[in-house]
């Protein structure tokens, strides 16, 4: 297994604004001259459904860590560490379950996985070189998803407003905010704070430098 390449676990809450600060920390570690990216989203690695009726996926808590394949994920970053290829696959969130295609993504010298649930994993978790949680207010977070999850998602406003009403909160107390404690690094407001990005960028950027 190579040591050459890095992982970063990005977590927080369901639109806390982990994908915003993925994105920008992509941005600045490049501009930086380490332009050998990947990004990972957790959501890729939502378990495979098609043995579930409609009506049985739509019952599914899709915020506790049973939701996930996170062996699988497990799996994938190893042979990446391994220099290896894999295949990501891809979620449908309009039918709860994976489309039959898949990414290939091949091995870089930066990986950034972003996620609910990555820190309540203990093997996901060692395989993190820095683990980052993106700290924002649940009322925040709920505008943000009821807007991704109608616009992007196909979702109706009832649909979202019941999910979180039924397990998003209730998980986030039970399964995310209990994860913050194996953080390395706290991010209020996520990508929108950019002192907190600067400083996570440097970071970042010492650790390249001592692998």
């Amino acid at each position: 297994m190579t040591d050459s390449t890095i992982i970063i676990g990005i977590a927080g809450a369901s639109a806390s604004g982990k994908t915003l600060l993925a994105n920008r920390l992509i941005e600045s570690v490049s501009e930086a001259g380490f332009d050998d990216i990947g990004l990972i989203c957790e959501d890729s690695y939502y378990q495979n459904q098609d043995h579930l009726t409609m009506e049985e996926r739509i019952l599914v808590n899709y915020d506790s860590p049973k939701s996930k394949e996170f062996d699988l994920l497990c799996d994938h970053l190893e042979a990446l560490l391994d220099n290896q290829s894999v295949e990501i696959p891809q979620y449908d969130f309009v039918n709860h379950t994976r489309f039959a295609e898949k990414i290939p993504m091949q091995p870089k010298k930066v990986i950034i996985i972003e996620g609910i649930l990555l820190f309540t994993h203990r093997r996901l978790r060692k395989l993190f070189d820095a683990k980052i949680y993106v700290d924002t207010a649940l009322d925040f977070c709920f505008i943000r998803r009821l807007k991704r999850d109608v616009g992007e998602r196909g979702r109706t406003m009832d649909s979202v407003i019941k999910q979180y009403e039924d397990t998003v909160r209730p998980s986030f107390y039970k399964f995310i905010e209990p994860s913050k404690k194996h953080a390395d690094v706290i991010i209020p407001g996520g990508g929108e704070n950019q002192v907190a990005l600067n400083v996570l960028s440097t970071y970042v950027q010492d650790l390249l430098k001592v692998k």
